[in-house]
């Protein structure tokens, strides 16, 4: 099935480098260009893309806010979006994780990464690299907002589920969770899997903002 792609930024020399690209792709289809959020919901809501290829910052209202309505409207439920930044470790990188984003890229992303990863979110997976994540943490969730800790929120997650949460928090793949656990990755995708199921996770970037925002991982531990 052919993947359909929005493609929300304000510099038109970018939204045509990455139309081009993208419609290069024969699994891949590009439903609409926005040059900004208000556009980018609007015609999320008229075409209903698979994926929102988000930038952040963009004049009115913003990628983020453009984000939380799109994760927020019922009817726009299937669609994911996968967030453009300019670095890695963006200041609102997890902002958008928060506000549902599935994930993020560099701009500079090699082409033939960025057409996976739009297929990749588009399986409903969530494109958050170990070293991104890490990097992350160690940045900008040192310093999180205050937050009302709601471990309650975890009682449904077996001893071990919580374990893998917590490997997950701390940027771990599926590979390396099995590695430290002694267990196959087919077991500790399934770990992962279950997790997601019993906290209304959409996706792997949505557990590792449930482990802070819960308290039971903080900044610096582990």
């Amino acid at each position: 099935m052919t993947v359909r792609v929005l493609i929300a930024d304000d510099q038109l020399l970018v939204r045509s480098g990455f139309k081009v690209l993208v419609g290069s792709d024969p699994e891949l289809e590009v439903v609409g260009e926005a040059a900004n959020g208000a556009e980018a919901l609007a015609l999320a809501r008229e075409s209903h893309p698979d994926v929102v290829l988000m930038d952040i910052r963009m004049p009115g209202m913003d990628g983020l806010e453009a984000t939380r309505r799109i994760v927020g409207d019922d009817d726009l439920a299937g669609v994911r979006v996968l967030v453009l930044t300019t670095f890695e470790v963006d200041e609102y990188v997890f902002e958008a994780l928060r506000a549902g984003a599935s994930g993020f890229l560099v701009k500079d992303t090699d082409p033939e990464d960025l057409l996976k990863a739009i297929k990749t979110v588009a399986t409903g997976d969530a494109l958050l690299s170990p070293g991104a994540t890490r990097a992350l943490v160690a940045r900008f969730l040192s310093q999180p907002e205050p937050k009302v800790a709601a471990p309650d929120r975890l009682e449904a997650l077996t001893d071990r589920e919580r374990e893998v949460l917590s490997l997950v928090a701390a940027g771990m793949s599926n590979d390396e969770i099995a590695e430290h656990l002694f267990v196959s990755p087919l077991t500790a995708k399934t770990h992962v899997s279950r997790a997601m199921v019993k906290l209304g996770a959409r996706d792997r970037a949505q557990l590792v903002v449930i482990a802070y925002e819960s308290g039971m991982v903080r900044p610096g531990r582990g």
